[in-house]
């Protein structure tokens, strides 16, 4: 009798990769998680008839170990947009808008469209549809009685992770991963508490605006060891390290895609104008350095204002230089005797002008004497 396989740890989920199965999931495509080792499979309709008779009986014949994700019904995806405009939407004018599409046909792409138009709503939309999907499926995972832990969550190294992955089903394994092995199971706990479906806001003062420094995650390699055969063609591992990159697109694999799909939209076409003046900027800032390189080799002084005029100087700014002679230095103490008067000697009078008096000559008589 074979011994039944059993994992010794929480299995190691990767979240992004969830949440974009969740997304994607409709009436046309269908996505199934495995209970075993936790990895995806996608049943691609594209296939040859006979990989999908396989594939469907593999699962029919393991049900209890495939496990369909849920499909996302019309009036669902409509309150998911719904519960974002009331909540995270401020500006009245985009409400409206919004709202409009929403009760509009193709709702869903006409809503994407109008989001990645606006890049302000963008980054709270994708925030916002980060923390419902996580709510959801972890819901759907507590519903399975699914032992898990979510490797975003985890603060241990890739290669760690990638031992443990390898040593899921040993019974005996190094000190080193005996303690991960710790660290996992106290971090599973965290799900099936009340404060996983219910997040608490944090309080206090809100942190001051910061530039954001995005940081890519650094996740580990997909080692699965139990897929059966008929499954390796179908299994779904795309490389998703960040919510943006799950655009909530019923009609598109990946961002770039809708992206793609955009071309031509004024997002788009600003985007064009901005990347062609930065293009100049660029030339103009390397132009620069060459003319500052050519000023040094040349000896000319690197202006730092080359564009501004030369102004005259106002009349009230003009002063008297007087230049000495090389071989006399004036002294600090010379030039204050110079200009205030010593303690000990009195102040020299100014000679007084001599006062002349002006001779003048006696006035003499016109009349003569009579005889």
């Amino acid at each position: 009798m074979v011994k039944k396989l059993e994992a010794k740890i929480p299995l190691i989920l990767r979240f992004h990769r969830l949440m974009d199965a969740f997304a994607k999931s409709d009436d046309e495509r269908d996505f199934y998680l495995d209970n075993l080792e936790g990895f995806l499979v996608y049943v691609d309709l594209d296939r040859d008839e006979e990989e999908l008779f396989s594939l469907e009986k593999e699962i029919k014949d393991n049900s209890k170990r495939y496990s369909l994700v849920p499909k996302m019904a019309f009036y669902e995806v409509k309150k998911f947009m719904e519960g974002f405009v009331a909540e995270k939407v401020y500006d009245v004018d985009t409400k409206e808008k919004l709202l409009d599409l929403i009760s509009g046909k193709e709702a869903r792409e006409n809503f994407l469209e109008y989001i990645y138009d606006n890049l302000t709503e963008l980054e709270k939309w994708q925030q916002y549809y980060q923390e419902r999907f996580r709510v959801r499926i972890i819901e759907w995972l507590r519903s399975l009685d699914f032992r898990f832990v979510f490797e975003e969550d985890l603060d241990i190294s890739k290669t760690i992770i990638e031992k443990l992955k390898q040593t899921l089903f040993d019974d005996k394994v190094s000190k080193e991963l005996i303690t991960a092995r710790d660290v996992v199971h106290n971090k599973s706990k965290i799900y099936y508490s009340s404060e996983a479906l219910n997040p608490r806001p944090k309080r206090g003062r809100p942190p001051k605006q910061i530039a954001k420094v995005e940081i890519e995650l650094q996740v580990s390699m997909d080692i699965y060891t139990q897929v059966p055969k008929v499954i390796r063609p179908f299994l779904y591992i795309p490389d998703i390290t960040s919510a943006s990159a799950v655009t909530f697109s019923a009609k598109f694999e990946t961002e770039e895609q809708l992206l793609a799909s955009l071309r031509g939209s004024p997002r788009i076409k600003v985007d064009e104008k901005l990347e062609a003046l930065s293009q100049r900027l660029e030339s103009l800032q390397q132009l620069q350095t060459r003319l500052s390189a050519s000023e040094v080799d040349l000896g000319i002084e690197k202006l730092t204002k080359p564009f501004t005029p030369f102004t005259k100087p106002k009349l009230s700014e003009t002063k008297k230089i007087e230049i000495t002679p090389k071989g006399k230095e004036i002294k600090i103490g010379e030039a204050i005797q110079e200009v205030l008067p010593s303690a000990g000697k009195k102040k020299e009078k100014a000679p007084r002008r001599a006062i002349r008096i002006k001779k003048v000559s006696a006035i003499k008589s016109a009349k003569k004497k009579k005889k």
